[in-house]
């Protein structure tokens, strides 16, 4: 029989949930920072409170649409070209986005290549396309070729990140095989790639074109053409009603382009 002294010690007493005094002191230094820069703002309660009162009576100004015909034809206008802005801006964004979502793939183009396509996609999407419509209405001008080139620019910073990220996770094997056969890079690309990252690539340019869709109202705020300048100027004249037409009609361009974007995503996966 086993001596008393081979009886094991009781272990310490362990807490089921001991404090995460790191958290804990974040927690608290993000609540200080968030009192703080409310207080430097302005943001005060009495403010949110009298916003209730404006917001009521603008919104009371907003009803109901107007859908006169003269308003008609301008709201058809513009909303006609904000879809030729977004379709043309997604088919040319794709364009642009595939080589170099391809040369910004680490297992596909040699390191310096990468890391410099990698920068670039970076530098694109470092600005919001309003931003990039700004400079671009600066360069061409009012119209919708400055919110063309900016959703463009945009749609390039985005697919192009996701096009590296989904050539990065495909599997090696298919392309050795191919290798191997003597396929020139190309072929390589064709045969082994592009089947592998073509389902995600299908649902990715169909959410950009109803991310489209919606910027392409935004750009149009700051001369970039569409809808956008068409609600712009309904605001300057106060026709509030005119405003709610144009609201609702986004909204339902917005809707349908949903559910085609994700007719799209269930057809080619």
């Amino acid at each position: 029989m086993a001596g008393v002294s081979d009886v094991p010690a009781p272990s310490p007493a362990r807490r089921a949930f001991p404090p995460n005094w790191p958290l804990r002191i974040g927690l608290v230094a993000l609540a200080l920072y968030v009192f703080y820069a409310s207080s430097i703002l302005n943001i005060t309660w009495a403010r949110f409170v009298e916003g209730f009162g404006h917001g009521g009576r603008f919104l009371s100004r907003m009803f109901p649409p107007n859908f006169a015909a003269d308003k008609l034809a301008l709201l058809y206008s513009g909303m006609f070209e904000s879809l030729q802005i977004a379709i043309l801006a997604t088919v040319f964004g794709i364009l642009f986005s595939v080589p170099l979502g391809l040369a910004a793939a680490r297992n596909l183009s040699f390191a310096p290549l990468a890391w410099f396509t990698r920068g670039l996609i970076a530098l694109l999407r470092s600005f919001h396309p309003v931003i990039l419509a700004i400079l671009f209405v600066k360069a061409v001008g009012f119209g919708a070729l400055a919110g063309v080139l900016a959703l463009i620019v945009a749609s390039m910073g985005f697919l192009s990140k996701l096009i590296a990220e989904a050539a990065e996770e495909i599997s090696m094997k298919q392309m050795e095989a191919i290798r191997a056969t003597g396929a020139p890079f190309l072929s390589v690309l064709v045969i082994a790639v592009a089947p592998q990252i073509m389902p995600r690539f299908i649902g990715f340019s169909a959410y950009q074109l109803d991310s489209n869709l919606r910027n392409s109202a935004l750009v149009g705020l700051v001369g970039g053409g569409g809808i956008g300048a068409t609600l712009f100027t309904a605001f300057q004249r106060f026709d509030y009603d005119f405003v709610l037409t144009i609201v609702l009609a986004i909204i339902f361009t917005v809707t349908v382009g949903e559910i085609l974007s994700g007719w799209m995503r269930r057809l080619f996966q």
